[in-house]
């Protein structure tokens, strides 16, 4: 039995260290993940690769438990992780342009209105993947184990249990969804 086999089942026992354990081991797969993450967005963020890891880590060392079978699964969860740092970010960020609580006023509309293009591709491709999960919870696994992670369809087959021509099914409908719901917006 590997490490990272060794560390993950202890993580599902809620032995606090290990996912510590697990980001130091798996830590340069992870910075790729992120990296990959970070390249795909639509533009700059304040967050770069090393912080984007360090985040996600700073949030699945909060569970007691975690619940995962094997590196890809892991990984899987990890790239959620990130994905939910990313936009927790942007809406912050949004809600920190518009004045929070505040009540501002402008002279030019045009200002005001003005969003980069990058925050709203951010959250509709959010809102697009939570709109999928509701239809279908394993599509959305897919797509994030695939476009996020990277994994190949093999290993995603055999982190969710299913077979491979069944994974390749849910990645086209997937990315046919995804492709309808994020050009209505």
């Amino acid at each position: 039995m590997s490490d990272i086999t060794e560390w993950i089942q202890a993580a599902g026992r809620g032995d606090a260290g290990a996912i510590d354990r697990l980001y130091r081991l798996l830590y340069a797969d992870l910075r790729q993940v992120a990296h990959a993450k970070l390249r795909r967005g639509p533009g700059p963020t304040l967050l770069d690769t090393t912080s984007l890891v360090h985040e996600s880590y700073l949030r699945l060392a909060q569970l007691e438990r975690l619940s995962v079978n094997d590196r890809g699964h892991f990984m899987a969860y990890a790239a959620r992780a990130m994905r939910s740092v990313i936009v927790d970010l942007v809406r912050e960020s949004r809600a920190e342009r518009r004045g929070g609580d505040l009540q501002r006023v402008t002279l030019d509309t045009a200002v005001s209105d003005a969003t980069p293009a990058g925050d709203e591709q951010i959250l509709a491709v959010h809102e697009a993947l939570e709109a999928l999960a509701a239809i279908d919870e394993r599509m959305v696994r897919v797509v994030e184990m695939r476009y996020f992670v990277g994994l190949e369809m093999d290993e995603i087959a055999q982190a969710l249990g299913v077979g491979k021509r069944t994974v390749e099914r849910d990645w086209e409908k997937a990315r046919s969804f995804l492709y309808a719901a994020l050009k209505r917006e």
